[in-house]
This record gives structure tokens, sequence and C-alpha cells, in this order.
């Protein structure tokens, strides 16, 4: 074979082989970039960043879940067994304002009728830059742009772990748990647990302004949260506060920040409970669960029971406040706190 041959065949074997690369990734479509997933293909889904957009934009629900990693042991099949929706999970581990944003864009490009909007709300994540997002996005996923597709049809991790790799172990995610950390901490959920590995903080004697937050929650307020309650006005939106344990809270005794944080909470809920379309559940006042640290695997990350007790509540509308009852609630979360006995927890552990 002559040089000039060769080179031919090789230039033609290579663009062959850039196309087929491509094909395989359009056809297939793993991330959801293109379309809705094919029929009978195991698709892998543990990538909130690379598949959440394609999710919202081409798949077929009726309402969606919206958080951080607190949302991400809920069961979708719980809303669609008691509460007749087809809802698809859409979390983010340590969800900033934006990121909310962000994937409710795709979800209105997706088109379809949004009947409810579940939203777990993390106010020490609502604070920081309107533009902020917890991890850096891939762009080429979350814009409508060509030509920098590239960066999706020619991505070994694609091809080997999204295409190859499930097509030979054929174990298809399961879209009702999608994103779940149950399983990844069993053996964590236990007090000694996570008292072994709490750092208890030292007491700071500074003093902090009680409106110390309200700068950055009010930008993200204009610019993240409410023009998303005002631009879906048939939509009702169900936002929840989770209950993180009282070791979480211990952090802002010892920081002289609980008088801000109450603030802060009073600020959010007073805004959001003059939309008619939202409706707020408040948990962190829930003694039986916030102090239970053997429903903990760290200060902050619960049980599944507990996602599953949040969702029957948002059925018979247990823990939800209004204008009249919000103030009640802070009242007795901030009694809880205030009263507990933290010393006998570091006798403990000891």
């Amino acid at each position: 074979m002559t040089y000039a041959k060769w080179l031919r065949l090789t230039c033609i074997l290579t663009v062959l082989g850039l196309i087929g690369t491509a094909a395989a990734v359009i056809v297939v479509d793993p991330f959801f970039h293109y379309h809705k997933p094919l029929t009978g293909f195991p698709y892998q889904i543990d990538n909130q960043l690379s598949q959440n957009p394609g999710m919202a934009e081409h798949m077929e629900y009726d309402s969606v879940l919206l958080g951080s990693s607190m949302t991400v042991n809920f069961e979708t099949d719980w809303f669609r067994e008691e509460m007749g929706l087809n809802t698809l999970k859409l979390s983010y581990n340590g969800a900033y304002p934006r990121d909310v944003s962000n994937i409710m864009e795709k979800v209105d490009a997706g088109g379809g009728e949004l009947k409810r909007v579940f939203w777990g709300i993390d106010l020490a994540s609502y604070t920081g830059g309107t533009q902020e997002t917890k991890y850096p996005l891939p762009a080429y996923l979350y814009n409508d742009c060509l030509a920098d597709d590239v960066n999706y049809w020619y991505n070994k991790h694609v091809l080997l772990d999204y295409i190859l790799k499930p097509m030979i172990e054929q174990e298809p995610t399961d879209l009702s748990s999608v994103y779940a950390s149950e399983e990844l901490l069993q053996g964590c959920y236990d007090r000694e647990y996570v008292l072994a590995h709490y750092t208890v903080p030292e007491k700071n004697d500074a003093w902090f302004p009680e409106d110390m937050f309200i700068a950055g929650l009010e930008a993200n307020l204009e610019a993240n949260i409410l023009p998303l309650i005002e631009s879906h006005p048939d939509t009702q939106f169900t936002v929840f506060f989770p209950p993180y344990s009282i070791l979480y809270w211990y952090e802002y005794v010892q920081n002289n920040q609980m008088d801000a944080v109450m603030y802060e909470y009073r600020y959010f809920m007073e805004k959001l409970l003059a939309y008619e379309n939202v409706e707020l559940f408040f948990f962190p006042g829930k003694e039986e669960i916030v102090c239970d640290l053997d429903l903990y695997a760290d200060a902050g990350h619960y049980r599944q029971s507990i996602n599953r007790y949040m969702t029957a509540c948002f059925i018979d509308g247990t823990h939800r406040i209004t204008a009249d009852t919000y103030e009640e609630e802070l009242q007795r979360m901030k009694s809880m706190i205030d009263t507990y006995d933290y010393d006998a927890l570091w006798m403990e552990s000891e």
C-alpha cells in the first residue's frame, strides 16, 4: 500500500469513527440533551449537573422536586401513589438559588403543564451571589449552542460510562429513587457515629447584627426565587424547610447567630406567604426528629423515613404554616434550641 493510499484510508476511517461516535451519543443520548429516553435502553442516571437539564426539558412529568441533598431520598412513586402526580426529581447537592433558577428554565423549555413544585429550602445556601452555582456547570448542556456539543459527542466518560457500561450491566436507574443516598449511608445513621464524627464548635463571643443574612437573601429572592413563583401563577409551590439535627443548630448557638437565623426565616416566610400559589411547611421545630440523633448520618442529613414523613405532611397539612402561625412555630424552634442540654451530649461522647 502506498503512503497516499494509507493516508487516505486512515482519514476515511477516522472520519467514520468520529461520525459513528457522535451518532451513538446522539441516538442513545444518555444525558437526554436532544430527546426523551429510548424505550428499552438501560440508562444510568447519577450525574445531577449533566443529566438534570435534559431530563427537565425532555421527560414527561407534571410536577418537580427541587432542592439539595435534603431532597434526594424522596421516592417520587410516593407522589404518584398518594397525590396522583408524575413527579420528576431534579435535586442538586448543596443547591444554591441560581441552581434552582437554572433548572426551572429547562423545565419551562420543556413546555409541559406544571401542576406542583416541591421545593426544599436550605436558607444557609440562599445568601450568596445571585449568579453563583454550587458547582461549575457543563455549559454545553444548559445552552442551545450546537457548536459546543462536541464536548458531549466526543466525551470518553459519556461513551464508556453512560453508553457501553449500561449496555453491558443492564441495570437501569429507577427514576423514583434517582440520586438517593440512603443505601450509601447505611451504618452511619447512628447516634454514636454522629457524635464521634462531630467537631464541637468553640464559643465565639463576637457580636453579629440580627439582619446579617438579609442582604444576600433579599438579592436572591428578587433574582432567583420570587420570579419563579410569579411566572407560574397556576402552579402550586409546596416550599418546605428540612429538619436538620440539633447539632446543626449548635454551631449557630456557639457563633451567636441564632437570632440572625430566626430573623432570616421570618423574613423569608413573610415574603413567600404573600403569594396565593405558595404553601409553606416548617420541620426544623419538630423536636421528636431534630433531637433524635439515631435518625441522622451527620449534623444535617436524615433517614429516608423523614422524607416519607414529610410527604405525608404535604398531603394532610401537618406542619403547614400560615401568616397566623409562623411566629409561633419559630418561637417553638428557638425555645427547643435554647433549652437543649448540649453538655449531656459531649459527656456521652467522651
